[in-house]
């Protein structure tokens, strides 16, 4: 992508991090005292067993590099802003879901730039090798995503009528802005797009569907309530495209390495809808 795609995609998801901003409070942070076992149940998920999941389904399958990057860089994000929306419809703990993603979406800035090496050196050749900045990258990753997610919680806090009457339009404004984003991925890569899709569908549903069911059934083995196991799931699968797509694009210049994302974030929909159907059946 050019320079002025780059600096809107950014922008962009700055945009949709003040959303999430504006939804959070404090005690969203504290819950870690009064949910420990949920908390680090979820988290472990997030952090550890989804990033080695998504290693091993890249190194499994003979996937084109930019794929198994892709994967990758996917799975080192946090959960995304639409997870705390499907946990609210299938009926899951809201508080736990929010609380997940803003720690998680705090301890990534951190993780992503090794998990993203780590998979640039082993699945690149090595006359292509792109590697990022360590301290530059988690630089950037604060300004695209803790410093809006911070302005849009002092909002929240100074201003809540404000916040409440723009929750609405800034998540639907959210969902504009990534299927435009893919939809942008998808006219940049069209001559490669089929083969990419063939191979990233596949691999994109597998990784999600895994995630989701670990994520159920490790919650169920620590005895977490289903409502929080429910979550822990949702959590565990429904990842921040948008910001995935950005470290692609924006951090390593490469909308290839984005068509993973573009693939998920259009599958995670259809599987978080199949968790809100199951969810709300089984309640029944």
């Amino acid at each position: 992508m050019d320079s002025a795609s780059t600096i809107i995609l950014a922008a962009s998801l700055i945009i949709i991090m003040l959303g999430m901003g504006l939804s959070l409070v404090l005690d969203d942070f504290k819950r870690i005292v009064v949910y420990p076992k949920a908390i680090i149940v979820g988290l472990s998920n997030q952090l550890i067993i989804l990033p080695l999941i998504g290693f091993g389904i890249a190194s499994a399958f003979p996937l084109q590099a930019e794929i198994a990057i892709g994967i990758m860089i996917l799975a080192a994000c946090p959960g995304g802003p639409t997870s705390n929306l499907i946990s609210h419809l299938a009926k899951g703990d809201i508080a736990l879901s929010v609380s997940l993603t803003a720690i998680s979406s705090l301890i990534t800035i951190i993780s992503i730039p090794f998990i993203v090496n780590f998979a640039l050196v082993r699945f690149q050749d090595a006359g292509q090798m792109i590697r990022l900045n360590i301290v530059e990258t988690i630089i950037q990753i604060m300004v695209i995503t803790v410093i809006p997610v911070t302005i849009g919680m002092l909002i929240r806090h100074y201003k809540e009528d404000f916040a409440a009457r723009m929750a609405k339009p800034v998540r639907i404004a959210s969902g504009i802005v990534l299927a435009l984003v893919i939809i942008g991925i998808v006219i940049k890569e069209k001559d490669n797009f089929i083969s990419y899709f063939q191979q990233a569908g596949i691999v994109a549903l597998l990784l999600n569907v895994a995630t989701m069911a670990v994520g159920y059934y490790t919650s169920k083995i620590f005895k977490v309530s289903r409502k929080q196991s429910i979550s822990i799931s949702i959590e565990s699968g429904i990842q921040n495209g948008t910001l995935a797509i950005t470290v692609a694009v924006v951090l390593l210049g490469s909308s290839a390495f984005a068509i993973a994302p573009a693939v998920y974030s259009l599958i995670m929909f259809f599987t978080g809808g199949a968790a809100i159907f199951l969810s709300v059946r089984k309640k029944q």
